[in-house]
């Protein structure tokens, strides 16, 4: 394989986004170092500005159709990489904007903290982009490497330390089953580009099939998928919360990302011998993040669970192995940003007011803040996908997907597991309206907490309310998943209300 280090003006152009984001970061170190000793508050809006202006950049390449290759097909610049690293910057912009008030109780280290939490983002739109197998290894260590550091922040709290030792253990077995797994493949085919292993792939090996079931095993544990789950409920619960809420949604898009080109660019030949693993994969997901969520009292766990269990309808996208699959995981994803980021500000909020994050000290909050009450009850039914939310017009994008692919008894199993998943949220809502506060004192939450918290309702009640122009979007950003398309119409609500 020949590469070339000689870049061009119009290669520049492509990086342009990562390349602008890294100069940034480099002035914020620098502002940062500044001996008279810069509010980290400027910081944290330096941060939000800077994401802001990659935002807008991205949004430019998307409009005006900027597409390429680079480094011989290594980085790839597509429709739907460009897709992923605007949702990956909508979360951090978020993410920053909620750690604000977050940043200024941490005991050292604040400046750094804004630094770790651009740099894993970077990382992770890099990943969007990643077409290769060792790209893939080295940006996804990339992005892991910031929230090692950032899980276990909170030196002097004991269960951060924790959390961040189990991270740091089972994300560094994690690097080696994904090397092990990319030298099975380059081993079987020859190839690292995805695009040349599919052309490559003829008869799979045991080799080919066991690599490719330990890069399924790396990335599975990215998104948290069971079996591979183990680690989230220890690392959300102790992890500082701003940083348990980046974790919960920006890696998990970039991974994403990533399977989507491997199964459905790569191995989209062999889909009748890998859809039955995803299926038991989502089955086994959903099932167990909601029936162990119900015994949950802690609100980080709760939506721990809750977030593996909205991983295993993600994957009935997956299973469903059709281009309205593909388009309905990306849709999925901003109903999920909204409602899951939402629902850890208002976490947030009142930890910082009452110092507890347990579900029982939720009682009669809409007494004392009907703001936080009513936000937090959106979110909660949107993550259980009741209409006209956000979460449900996702589920039911997923659930269409995979019944035009015949997976009948999945949606079944997907249904079963909504009615599962109200029980525990209407638990947090009863306890939130109907019980008696402990302590009737008003809660006051801050403008910045009001203005993301804000931002997510109105996402929520969007996409749920007027989802087509994001529907359009993201049918245009799969195009490239088209030789997989039984789906003629771009409308997924044709199915179930006929038509």
């Amino acid at each position: 394989m020949n590469f070339t280090l000689s870049l061009s003006s119009a290669d520049l152009l492509l990086l342009l986004p990562e390349i602008f984001l890294t100069l940034w970061i480099c002035m914020l170190l620098a502002v940062d170092a500044i001996p008279s000793h810069v509010d980290k508050k400027v910081i944290g809006n330096l941060s939000i500005v800077g994401l802001c202006a990659t935002l807008v950049t991205l949004i430019w390449f998307y409009i005006n159709g900027k597409t390429g290759t680079l480094f011989n097909g290594m980085y790839v610049l597509d429709p739907m990489a460009i897709y992923f690293k605007i949702f990956i910057v909508t979360s951090t912009i978020l993410v920053v904007s909620m750690s604000i008030e977050s940043v200024e109780r941490f005991p050292a280290f604040r400046g750094e903290y804004y630094f770790l939490v651009l740099m894993s983002a970077l990382g992770a739109m890099l990943m969007a982009s990643a077409n290769d197998l060792v790209s893939i290894f080295v940006t996804l260590e990339f992005t892991t490497f910031g929230f090692y550091i950032l899980v276990a922040y909170l030196r002097e709290d004991s269960k951060s330390n924790e959390a961040g030792l189990k991270f740091f253990i089972l994300g560094a077995f994690t690097a080696g089953i994904l090397a092990f797994g990319i030298s099975l493949i380059y081993g079987a085919t020859g190839k690292l580009i995805l695009t040349d292993i599919a052309q490559a792939v003829g008869e799979p090996s045991a080799a080919l099939i066991a690599g490719f079931l330990l890069l399924f095993a790396a990335l599975g544990f990215k998104i948290g998928a069971v079996p591979l789950h183990t680690w989230i409920p220890d690392v959300y619960h102790g992890a500082p919360t701003p940083v348990t809420a980046f974790l919960s949604v920006a890696p998990k898009g970039a991974a994403l990302a990533i399977l989507l080109r491997i199964f459905f660019v790569t191995l989209a030949g062999f889909a009748a011998e890998w859809v039955w693993l995803l299926v038991l994969v989502a089955i086994i997901s959903m099932t167990y993040g909601n029936i162990v969520a119900i015994a949950q009292s802690n609100m980080k766990r709760l939506l721990a669970y809750s977030g593996i269990a909205q991983i295993g309808n993600v994957v009935i996208g997956l299973a469903a192995a059709n281009k309205m699959g593909g388009e309905s995981i990306m849709f999925y994803l901003w109903a999920y940003l909204f409602a899951n980021l939402g629902a850890f500000a208002v976490v947030i909020a009142v930890a910082h007011i009452i110092n507890s994050e347990e579900i029982e000290d939720y009682n009669g909050l809409n007494r004392r803040s009907p703001f936080l009450a009513f936000a937090m009850l959106l979110f909660l039914l949107s993550l259980a996908g009741v209409p006209p939310l956000a979460g449900f017009i996702a589920k039911l994008y997923i659930f269409v997907a995979a019944m035009k692919a015949g997976l009948i008894a999945l949606v079944i199993v997907g249904l079963i597991n909504v009615v599962i998943s109200m029980y525990y949220y209407l638990i947090v809502v009863k306890k939130m309206y109907i019980n008696e506060p402990t302590d009737p004192s008003p809660l006051t939450v801050s403008p910045t907490m009001t203005v993301g918290i804000s931002v997510a309702i109105a996402g929520t009640l969007i996409l749920g309310i007027y989802p087509k122009p994001f529907i359009d979007w993201t049918v245009h950003a799969t195009q490239m998943f088209n030789h997989l398309n039984i789906i003629t119409t771009t409308n997924p609500f044709t199915l179930p209300f006929g038509g």
